[in-house]
C-alpha cells in the first residue's frame, strides 16, 4: 500500500522543489524606465561557454562568473551600488553621471510606476 503512493509523492516534492528553485531564479520585474536606465549601466551579462558571465565597461580586468541561478540577482546587487553612486532624482527626472561626476543623461520619469520602481529597486 505504502509503495502505491511513494512515486507520486516523490513527483509532487520533484515538482514542488522545481517550482520554487524557478520562482528564486527569476529576476525582479522592472518598470519602463528601467531600459533607458540600462543603456548607461557600466554592467553586462555576456555568454560564456560554461554559462554567463558579468563584465564591467569600466575596469576590463572584472569579471565575475555566478551560477546561472545566481546571475540575474547578482546584476541586480551591483546595479543597486551603481545607481547609489551615480544616480539621483531631481525634480521629475533621474540623473546619470559618470564615475568622475559629470552628467552623462537625464532621464524623465513618466508614470507613477517609473517612480516606485526607482525607490524600491534602486534605493533612491
Amino acid at each position: 500500500m505504502m509503495k502505491k503512493y511513494l512515486i507520486f509523492a516523490l513527483i509532487a516534492g520533484f515538482t514542488f522543489i522545481t517550482l520554487v528553485a524557478y520562482k528564486e531564479a527569476r529576476p525582479t520585474p522592472k518598470a519602463p524606465i528601467y531600459k533607458e536606465i540600462k543603456l548607461y549601466s557600466p554592467y553586462s551579462i555576456e555568454k560564456r561557454f560554461g554559462g554567463f558571465q558579468i563584465r564591467s565597461k569600466l575596469d576590463a580586468d572584472f569579471k565575475e562568473k555566478p551560477s546561472n541561478m545566481e546571475i540575474f540577482h547578482r546584476m541586480e546587487e551591483l546595479e543597486r551600488e551603481w545607481a547609489k553612486r551615480d544616480l539621483k532624482i531631481v525634480d521629475k527626472s533621474v540623473i546619470i553621471s559618470d564615475e568622475n561626476g559629470t552628467e552623462v543623461a537625464n532621464i524623465a520619469i513618466k508614470t507613477k510606476e517609473d517612480e516606485t520602481f526607482l525607490h524600491s529597486f534602486f534605493g533612491i
